[in-house]
């Protein structure tokens, strides 16, 4: 397609900006970012020497630098850098309130068979509150600006999402589902919201869907008895077909846990929306990666968090780059390394998840050879381990300029948010980061921001709250 036919379809997306972006310069610009290349997130090739412009929180036009409109604005010179949508972590757990904090022991551990799965949460919620507040700036740190938290402490997450949509923190776009939806002693059931009888607790789920107003519902199939872990009940079908269905009708979505090609396939044809997890427990069949190509369900990745024990285990290094030590305090970091590194060391769980994290990447790079929809996600509390999840995704042979789509506009239609969010196109929310290098070329590329853009306003690195303290500007002008 010529670049005069992709600026008319783009242009087309928001019609009503069309008079706006060709008119007289009394049209004021917040940005206009001119001859940079454009990693749009839709999947199509890159275009060098674009411009893009930004007006009140979102893309008002896209056109070759040459031929874009002339309007008033803040100028930001692109040349020689690529501009991409902001990243998407659809599957994470933010610490604080809830226990873990992404160094959970999964898990029996051989020395202390009856020592707790999880390290208690903090009872002290300023604590908790700072703790989360850190772990979201590592976010936006890293160049991810829309995460979605599938299971915490209600109080917890969605306080800190109020705080984030009223513009006081500063901190990724947050979607939220506070309480998981479960059934008693299955899958979440310690954390969640355990609903039995339909009659009975379907009063529980509405009261709680009107007054907390999840953003999306995850609910729970899982028997577990893979990997180290014993069987446990399992959320029956009708009640889960019962459960979306009225979440659905409050206009939620709903995502589930699963873990093996079974229990996901039933989870569709419940009705699900998305599915919170790739399948781990073994190689999925061809029909299976046709189904999700036919579906366009969207499966979120979650690579990282069974990859990430033994990666602690024989790879601690990584722990140095720099993104991990600007996310990580260094009590955090000395933690890590000589106390659980250790303790993960004599662990199973830890090397069973090492056998089994090639098979969930081969069985991703086949759903998105087959046309299906998969998303980044990392189970994670963390910016970086986005970055790790990617490079998982290029290590299993998906190539470098799918992965950027991945990361992005279908992170978006995991969330249901493709019409705001995920790729840069007019009307769209103006969620952008501009690079040092091509992330088509290597998804490592990704790693070299320059800026973070949310909502059209340019994130100063200088005042996040990181744990690793504060951290320059990388741009060379505020």
């Amino acid at each position: 397609m010529s670049w005069k036919g992709t600026v008319l379809r783009r242009l087309a997306v928001c019609a009503s900006l069309l008079p706006l972006a060709f008119a007289a310069p009394a049209m004021a610009e917040d940005f206009v970012i001119e001859n940079v290349t454009l990693v749009d997130g839709t999947g199509q090739p890159n275009q060098a020497k674009m411009s893009i412009g930004v007006d009140k929180g979102r893309i008002s036009f896209i056109a070759p630098t040459a031929a874009a409109p002339r309007v008033s604005g803040r100028r930001i010179d692109g040349s020689g850098k690529y501009l991409m949508p902001g990243l998407m972590d659809v599957h994470i757990h933010l610490k604080g309130a809830r226990g873990g904090d992404g160094r959970r022991m999964v898990g029996v551990d051989p020395k202390n068979p009856t020592a707790p799965a999880l390290p208690a949460a903090s009872p002290d919620a300023k604590a908790a509150h700072e703790a989360g507040v850190q772990a979201l700036a590592s976010y936006l740190y890293s160049g991810v600006t829309t995460v979605y938290d599938a299971g915490n402490v209600p109080e917890h997450i969605f306080g800190l999402r109020a705080e984030e949509r009223a513009g006081k923190i500063l901190a990724p776009r947050i979607l939220a589902t506070g309480y998981v939806a479960t059934y008693p002693g299955s899958h979440g059931d310690s954390g969640g919201m355990a609903i039995d009888n339909w009659t009975e607790d379907k009063p529980k789920l509405v009261k709680y869907l009107e007054e907390q107003k999840p953003d999306i519902l995850k609910l729970t199939l899982e028997e577990h008895g893979w990997g180290t872990r014993p069987l446990i009940p399992l959320l029956p079908l009708d009640l889960m077909q019962e459960i979306i269905l009225e979440t659905n009708r409050h206009g939620i979505r709903t995502t589930a846990h699963t873990s093996s090609e079974l229990r996901a396939t039933e989870a569709i044809f419940a009705g699900i929306d998305s599915l919170a997890h790739p399948v781990i427990q073994s190689p999925i069949t061809a029909e299976f990666a046709k189904l999700m190509g036919a579906k366009k369900m969207p499966m979120a990745t979650t690579l990282t968090i069974g990859e990430g024990y033994s990666r602690l285990v024989e790879h601690p290094e990584y722990l140095d780059q720099p993104l991990y030590q600007a996310s990580y305090s260094k009590a955090e970091i000395d933690e890590l390394r000589n106390k659980t590194l250790p303790a993960w060391k004599e662990r199973g769980w830890t090397w069973w998840m090492k056998l089994m994290t090639p098979i969930a990447q081969e069985n991703m790079r086949q759903i998105d050879a087959a046309g299906g929809i998969i998303a980044i996600a990392t189970d994670q509390t963390l910016g970086p381990a986005v970055h790790r999840e990617m490079e998982l995704l290029q290590a299993a042979g998906v190539p470098a300029a799918k992965i950027v789509r991945i990361a992005t506009l279908n992170g978006a239609r995991h969330l249901g948010k493709e019409d705001e969010l995920g790729s840069i196109e007019p009307g769209k929310l103006a969620d952008m980061v501009l690079l040092d290098a091509d992330p088509t070329a290597d998804i490592d590329n990704a790693k070299k921001i320059v800026w973070v853009m949310k909502n059209g306003a340019l994130i100063d690195e200088d005042k996040l709250p990181l744990a690793g303290g504060p951290r320059p500007l990388r741009r060379a002008v505020r």
